[in-house]
Order: structure tokens, then sequence, then C-alpha cells
């Protein structure tokens, strides 16, 4: 990827091919763009969630009947396998038709339950205001997805949206911001494209920021938000580990965690990054997690899949990879398969780690690449004390032939989403939040009404019930009196015991006569 003449030219990892080029938003651009946005948005707003939905629909058609140029799009700049490549948009389907469906329901006024039976004189309502622009910051390991996940609720809950795309894979973006157009929907989403200095001017300029990246990145935006007092949702780094206890299914243990490890090369905030293994089926297990990596197949694919395992993003997500590998073996690691770049491109073999410890890079460090390094524990204990021990909590999931033993595991866990024999479970489930503890992030995404909520501003609206009087109880002038008559009810409302009724000590708050 170089910048001419303010232009950023994208390739292909696997070959080095130029793909297509994108122009660099400089700062004022963007800030003109959320300024045209914020023009259309009231009326975007106005039409309310049902008329929103119309949109949103049109646009699923539109993913629907572009899936295939849309996967080649994506291919050109990721060089995923075909398969993981068509996954994008029909994650992008199923996410617009969830939120256009729901966003009424969703968006609909609360109503709550007076805490008190002298609150009842107040009709209480909560209405859902959304914020004028979002700004939405996507990665490049999933460049039709990970907008799609956060530009559909906004749309949806009646924001506008300006999306900045990773530099390294735009185009399905700029594919996306093509769809909007093409079915003449309201010019309420605009993609920006460029590098830091586009994405530092999105978090300058939008009323709220979703963005996804490291965790680095992410506490820069954190601050700058603060400064600027908007709202922000951070999705970042993670280290997610995997328990496999005595009792698993060792077969699907392996075919599973091989999966989560191994999808979009290692390239998935919530990519199995360590596995623990409870001793006595240890051997069983690196054997069987072995032969299931080694038999994946790697390369670059056209419309044919022929390939599992796909290349790196870039040279640099190649060398870090290679770094984690590198140290662990110098440090008495051992490799069971895979270990080494392929020689091709940005592809990097299926790698399984053994005799691997917390010292080592490759376990304290994100990887974001195609290692499983792999560990054994002496019991359920120490699996979780060590999946404990790290700074992130994205996800993690546990291994074992007893439901109720699972379910327990997952509850000691410091992970914002746990699995129970299967990896990535909750990415599919929209109704379940999707958020990181610790440094893996601020917020979530998804989480059913929480997920288009997040875009809202909650006003809280109260209105009397009965005919009002010229003079509430408590206005001035202030009258002793009436505070201990209000006192008196508050407490026989609201105390326990003998409190409740003690009106000796209510009236000597009028000062001790």
């Amino acid at each position: 990827m170089t910048h001419i003449d303010q232009v950023i030219d994208v390739r292909n990892p696997a070959t080095g091919e130029s793909v297509g080029t994108v122009p660099v938003t400089d700062p004022d651009d963007v800030a003109a763009a959320v300024r045209e946005l914020r023009l259309y948005q009231p009326e975007w707003e106005a039409i309310g969630p049902n008329g929103r939905k119309e949109w949103l629909l049109k646009l699923q058609d539109w993913l629907i009947d572009n899936t295939e140029h849309l996967a080649d799009v994506l291919q050109s700049e990721t060089a995923k396998p075909r398969v993981d490549a068509l996954i994008d948009p029909a994650f992008a389907v199923d996410l617009a038709g969830y939120y256009a469906r729901r966003a009424a329901k969703f968006l609909g006024d609360d109503h709550p339950s007076p805490h008190s039976p002298l609150a009842r004189v107040k009709a209480l309502t909560v209405t859902y205001r959304p914020y004028q622009v979002v700004g939405v910051i996507t990665p490049w390991n999933f460049p039709l997805a990970m907008p799609a996940i956060d530009v559909f609720p906004a749309l949806a809950a009646g924001a506008a949206v300006i999306l900045k795309p990773s530099e390294v894979t735009p185009l399905s973006a700029v594919e996306l911001a093509r769809g909007w157009a093409e079915i003449g929907a309201p010019p309420v989403f605009k993609v920006v494209t460029g590098a830091g200095a586009t994405g530092a001017a999105v978090v300058d300029n939008a009323d709220y920021v979703q963005f996804t990246g490291s965790t680095a990145t992410g506490r820069k935006i954190a601050q700058a938000c603060a400064d600027r007092m908007v709202p922000y949702s951070l999705e970042l780094g993670g280290k997610d580990p995997a328990i496999v206890l005595a009792d698993a299914d060792l077969d699907r243990a392996a075919h599973g965690i091989a999966f989560g490890g191994m999808f979009n090369a290692g390239q998935v905030c919530i990519s199995v990054e360590r596995v623990y293994v409870e001793a006595p089926v240890y051997d069983e297990f690196v054997e069987k997690l072995t032969a299931a990596v080694a038999a994946l197949r790697q390369g670059a694919d056209d419309r044919e899949s022929r390939n599992d395992v796909g290349a790196l993003a870039n040279e640099n997500q190649l060398r870090i990879v290679e770094r984690h590998v590198n140290e662990a073996v110098a440090a008495g690691a051992r490799v069971t398969t895979g270990g080494k770049p392929t020689g091709v491109g940005t592809f990097f073999e299926p790698t399984v780690l053994v005799d691997v410890d917390h010292s080592m890079s490759c376990v304290a460090e994100e990887t974001f690449g195609p290692t499983l390094p792999v560990m054994k524990v002496a019991d359920e204990d120490e699996a979780v004390r060590l999946a404990n021990d790290s700074i992130y909590g994205l996800s993690a999931s546990v291994w074992t032939g007893d439901k109720a033993r699972g379910e327990r595991v997952a509850r000691r866990l410091n992970a914002g989403a746990v699995n129970i024999n299967d990896v990535f479970a909750n990415l599919f489930n929209f109704a379940m939040p999707m958020g990181g503890w610790g440094q893996s992030g601020v917020g979530a995404r998804w989480g059913g009404a929480a997920g288009i909520r997040k875009y809202c501003r909650a006003q809280a609206i109260t209105a009397p019930k009965l005919p009002t009087m010229s003079k509430e109880l408590f206005w001035f002038p202030y009258d002793m009196n009436k505070l201990v008559v209000a006192v008196a009810a508050m407490r026989l409302a609201g105390a326990r015991g003998l409190r409740r009724v003690d009106l000796a000590k209510v009236w000597r708050l009028k000062g001790g006569k």
C-alpha cells in the first residue's frame, strides 16, 4: 500500500497485485462530510423506524443481488478463501434484516414502574433519540461485515453515519456506499477513505464513535472522545482462551479449536489464541489438533473454493506472527505442524505450538494469525487461573461433556462471552451482547435492543397523572411541617420494621422539640 498524490493503492496480499485505488480524504473534507450529514439526518430520524426499515430492506435486497461481486471485491483486497469471502455479505444480509424488522420495537418508548406508591402521581416515559452523526471506524479483517455490524444499527436508530474503513481494505466499504446510493436511499451514509489523519478527523467531528481495532489506537480514541465529551464504544484486542476438560468430546474440541484458531487465518478478534488442556487427555488432544490443523488447505482461491486458510492481511501482520513463533521456539517451545511462512505473498503455515508458557509472546500478546499455543494443566482450577491471566477479556470457550460443569467454569472466566463446546457462537446471535472486558474494550455491540439503543440518547419525560395545583408541596417558601409529612410518607412506603412508623423520630426533624 502506497500513497501517491493523496491516493491509496490497494494490493492483494497473496500476490502483491494492485487491485484498486481510493482517495485520501483530508480532515477538512471529513468535517464537510459530517456537516452535510447533519443537514439530512433530521428527516431520516423523522421518517421513523418503519420508514427506515424499508430502506434497510432495500439494501438487504441489493446485498443479496450483488453477493458474488461483493465477494470478488473482498477477495481481491484480502486474499480470503472463497467461502470466507462469501460469509461477509451473508452476515451483512442477516444483520440488515434483524435490525430493520426489530427497530420499531427496540426503539419504542419505555414506561418504567414508579419506585414508590408516592411516585404514581406521575406518568414516566423513557424515549430514545439518536445521536445525529455516528462515526464508525473499522479494521481490515472483515471489510464488509465489520462496517455492517455498526452501520446498520446506527442507521436503524435514526442516526446519519460516516464510515472510515481500514486503509488496507477500503474497497468493500466503498461498494457498500455504492449500494446505498444505487437504491436511492437518503444521503445519510458516507464513506471516507484514508489512514490515521482521516480516522482522527472522524473522531473529532462525530457525535458518537464506534471503533474496532487495536487497544493502542482505541486508547487514543477514548482520550480524544473524553476531551470532546462525546460517547464511544471500543472493541479492541483479544487473546481468547479455550479450556479442554478431561470429559470433553476430544474430536469435536480438536475440530472446533482448529476452526476457532485458523478461521480467516486467525485474523479474528475472537480467535482462539490460547489452549489449556487437562493432563489426562493432553497428549491425545494435541495429536488430534495437530492432525486437524495439518490437514487444512492453504492458498489463494478464485471463485472456485479450494482452500481453507488464506493469506495474512499485510507484511506487518506476517512479521508479528513469525516473531511470535520464532521467539517461542527459541524459548523451548515445539512446533507440531507448520511454523513458518510459505514463501508466497503473506501466507503463514497453520501452526500448533506445544511446551509454551505465559512468559512467551505467543501467549501473552495478541497474535492475530494462524497459531495455536497449547498448554497442559493439572485441573480445572489451573485452567481457569491461566485463562484469566491476561490483560484481555473478549471471549473464551469451554469444552466438556458436562453442561453444568461447562456453565460453572464459564462463570469463573473473565471474558465478555463464553461459548460452551463451540466457538464464535455469540458472534452470530445478535440478541446477545458482544463486548470485551479489561483491555478488550469499552461498551458492547448488539445485545438485542441495547445494540440499537447504544446509538441513541435516553430521554426521561415525566407528566402529571392528576390535576395539578398552583404550587407543589416542596416549592418555596419552605415549610417544615410539609417536610415532616413528606418524610413520614416516604418512610412508611419504603423503610422496614418499626422505622416505617416511628413518627416521633420524624417529628424531631423539626428541631428536636
